[in-house]
């Protein structure tokens, strides 16, 4: 089953595991790191970047795919859509039915909002679901939330919108709080107490889970209030089109059923997006951790509107998406694995970087020891480096794994290993988008008044890389926010005439800036069929 040269490596993993145990690995110098993520990190791969004729971030450089998506032409036409008889009418309208979708939905409701959320797929099929490790808050007594800025900060690069960051920081102690009152199942010691950990680029223990099914269990929760306050979802329904009024207002969207193909018309006094992230566009030819629907459809539908962007040329490859076997290549492999213990080793069984540098650090690390020093091990697929997995039973005690990550090991274990036993193969996977739509506090976009947004489709509250847990964080904090922002606005709005003229001027602006193009957007689904 395995070649010579993988098998050489695995016996020389073993071999020098009890000494790796024990070596502590130096943590980079901060040139160090820069001088790494200009070399190695996707992101700083000039050629892979187009710059943007036009739309409110003409100029700025974007991910090739990215750019083709954001120039293409609508899916339809304004005379295709009756808008003076709305099949809904609603005060919030939320597109995008993951954690921040339901967050928003639920504090929408409580304010006594008329809400409904539309959704492509099903309310949770979302990344929310895949998130493995945890969630970050600084509620314990050695923490504190400016220490929490500190880490998250530094980690972004000094980039985050210090407002948002703020927000995100102050915010989680309730946040958890919260999801602890609404029945999430997190990971509890005798007395109660909530255990926490490291994650990488976290100088506390900050990490709250749910074992290694922390963003399923969020999204259980939030999926079963929504549902037991009757909020109504319209599933296998994508939002193909913003709605405008002629004040220039989000005034909600136009839906096409996802089978049918039939338009729908729903109008609302205030709009929220929260379609996540976009790993299904493959940049670069990346494998991704993301569900099906993650086309990055947020972000057009903002943009044709008029609504800035931020940082979107700024994405996450998680350091460690699995390499081997091929079924499951890309799959996320949580960042809790190397919190509880286990280093990355290369081809040689050498240790060749720190477990918990930030995650842009450790892909660029991984990139740099397959490609530049040739110290990686060739899958089949191509190549990866050793995640020493074993080392966490050795550390923490036999049963270890089964308790703390047992979605891990039952990956694995459908293709015969044993996590506990061997060790796995890991490389970069496309995992996060940390670019998107322009916000202010309250989640509403900076140029569009009455357009929310919440989740991965934002821009700016990570900076431009995100530490582990400040996902699933940004999630709850700002939907919850948004939800009640965009309800207390819709309080004291009148919805004026409904209008799509928005999209004949886009068109004009492509046509002026050259643009030749077949492509429409949103792109919906991915298409991975053979060419």
């Amino acid at each position: 089953m395995y070649s010579e040269q993988f098998q050489k490596s695995l016996k020389a993993v073993e071999e020098a595991r009890e000494n790796n145990i024990a070596l502590e690995p130096q943590r980079m110098t901060a040139q160090q790191k820069e001088d790494l993520l200009a070399e190695f990190h996707p992101d700083y791969r000039q050629g892979e970047f187009t710059e943007l004729k036009m739309g409110p971030n003409k100029g700025d450089k974007v991910p090739h795919e990215l750019a083709e998506t954001l120039q293409a032409h609508a899916r339809i036409k304004a005379e295709d859509v009756d808008l003076t008889t709305p099949q809904y009418d609603v005060d919030v309208l939320i597109i995008g039915g993951g954690g921040a979708g339901a967050s928003a939905a639920i504090e929408a409701h409580e304010a006594g909002a008329n809400v409904m959320i539309v959704t492509k797929l099903r309310i949770g099929d979302a990344n929310t679901m895949m998130a493995e490790g945890g969630i970050q808050a600084a509620d314990k007594e050695n923490d504190s939330p400016a220490i929490h800025f500190v880490d998250a900060f530094g980690g972004g690069h000094f980039a985050a919108k210090r407002e948002l960051l703020r927000k995100l920081v102050c915010d989680a102690p309730e946040a958890i709080q919260w999801l602890n009152e609404l029945g999430v199942e997190f990971d509890k010691d005798a007395e109660g107490n909530m255990i926490t950990t490291h994650g990488g680029g976290t100088s506390r223990k900050r990490m709250h889970a749910a074992k290694d099914y922390s963003g399923a269990e969020i999204m259980r929760t939030l999926r079963d209030e929504v549902l037991n306050r009757q909020i109504p979802v319209v599933d296998f329904t994508a939002a193909v089109e913003l709605i405008l009024d002629e004040k220039g207002n989000a005034a909600g969207a136009v839906l096409m059923n996802m089978e049918t193909k039939e338009l729908l018309v729903a109008k609302a006094k205030t709009v929220i997006i929260a379609t996540g992230g976009a790993g299904r566009m493959h940049y670069q030819g990346f494998p991704t951790s993301n569900h099906y629907g993650a086309t990055a459809d947020g972000l057009v539908l903002g943009y044709r509107v008029g609504a800035k962007l931020l940082y979107a040329e700024t994405l996450q490859y998680h350091p460690t998406g699995a390499a081997f076997p091929e079924q499951i290549f890309g799959a996320l492999v949580t960042e809790k694995v190397r919190s509880l213990g286990a280093k990355l080793v290369n081809v040689n069984g050498e240790v060749f970087m720190h477990p918990l540098e930030t995650r842009d650090v450790a892909a660029a690390s991984i990139i740099r020891e397959c490609n530049a020093r040739g110290n990686g091990i060739e899958t089949g697929s191509g190549l990866g480096v050793w995640l020493d997995t074993p080392m966490i039973e050795a550390i923490g005690g036999e049963g270890t794994i089964m308790k703390r990550i047992p979605a891990m090991w039952r990956m694995f274990d459908k293709y015969g290993i044993d996590i506990r036993k061997e060790p796995i193969l890991v490389y970069p996977t496309l995992h996060y988008q940390n670019g998107g739509l322009d916000i202010n506090e309250d989640g509403e976009t900076t140029n569009v008044k009455n357009l929310f947004v919440a989740g991965e489709a934002v821009g700016g509250i990570h900076g431009r890389n995100r530490l582990m847990g400040n996902s699933l964080l940004d999630i709850i904090v700002f939907g919850r926010s948004a939800g009640k922002n965009a309800a207390q606005k819709a309080k004291n709005t009148e919805v004026g005439t409904l209008t799509l003229s928005h999209i004949a001027k886009f068109e004009h602006e492509i046509e002026s800036a050259g643009i030749v193009t077949d492509t429409v957007s949103p792109k919906l689904l991915p298409n991975y069929t053979r060419k």
